[in-house]
């Protein structure tokens, strides 16, 4: 069995599928750490954008919405998301048409799945992710989402804020979304270290006070905050700063 490891781009992915193609139970991952059978053939994939621009053109061809589809699936957090691609993407060359819609298959039911929780997560953000106002101004939202979908909620929060600066943070993946009012772009980032401006601090403060006040010691209701906001967002929200890590 061979084994094709991608480096985690759709590019490197792409390649993959143009090389996997014909070999009988080929498998693509970016899993480096999978577990092997002994008789796996690894193999590391390197970008070639002719093989990429092929591929790209055959599923067009066939299908003008299944690039989209993909580039969803490989955004998933989902240990198995680069195999789920390739079945589907070997299932709608066989059929020579569009397969989203047949849902008896599992392949189409397994990426149906890891698309949705993709798109439903980027939904969650766009009405659970929370601004602060920094010393110089800029808005600065830090996140820790399950799936790679910074670039996607960029859009919404400049159409909504306008000529306003402001930081999306993927905490996880160090990389972010920086708006300088005008244009936004992608870019690699570390830590942060981030001051926020004395009016966020007494906000924040303000906040917090109201929390404890409508939270009645002897009526909890966490288990209903937990319906509303999955345990795992809570560490970004300021009435819940100082939970033990363990909490989220």
């Amino acid at each position: 069995m061979k084994v094709f490891i991608t480096d985690g781009t759709a590019e490197s992915f792409y390649t993959a599928v143009f090389v996997a193609y014909r070999e009988s139970g080929a498998v693509i991952t970016s899993q480096k750490n999978r577990q092997l059978s002994f008789d796996s053939e690894i193999i590391t994939v390197k970008t070639d954008n002719e093989k990429v621009a092929r591929v790209r053109a055959k599923l067009d061809k066939l299908d003008r919405f299944a690039a989209g589809d993909i580039d969803l699936a490989l955004r998933s957090c989902d240990s198995l998301k680069e195999q789920t691609a390739f079945e589907y993407i070997k299932l709608l060359v066989n059929r020579g048409r569009p397969v989203r819609r047949m849902l008896s298959e599992p392949t189409i039911i397994e990426m149906t799945a890891i698309i949705e929780r993709v798109t439903g997560e980027l939904h969650k953000m766009k009405g659970f992710l929370r601004f602060m106002e920094t010393a110089n101004g800029a808005l600065y939202a830090p996140y820790s989402p399950d799936n790679d979908i910074t670039d996607l909620i960029a859009p919404h929060f400049k159409a909504r804020m306008g000529e306003q600066k402001f930081v999306i943070h993927d905490t996880k993946r160090k990389k972010a979304a920086l708006c300088d009012g005008k244009t936004w772009f992608m870019a690699e980032v570390g830590d942060a270290e981030v001051y926020l401006s004395e009016y966020e601090k007494v906000f924040e403060n303000l906040w917090k006070k109201y929390y404890a006040s409508v939270n009645i010691k002897e009526r909890p209701h966490e288990k209903q905050m937990k319906g509303y906001m999955p345990v795992r967002y809570w560490k970004f929200l300021p009435e819940k700063n100082g939970l033990p890590d363990d909490e989220y």
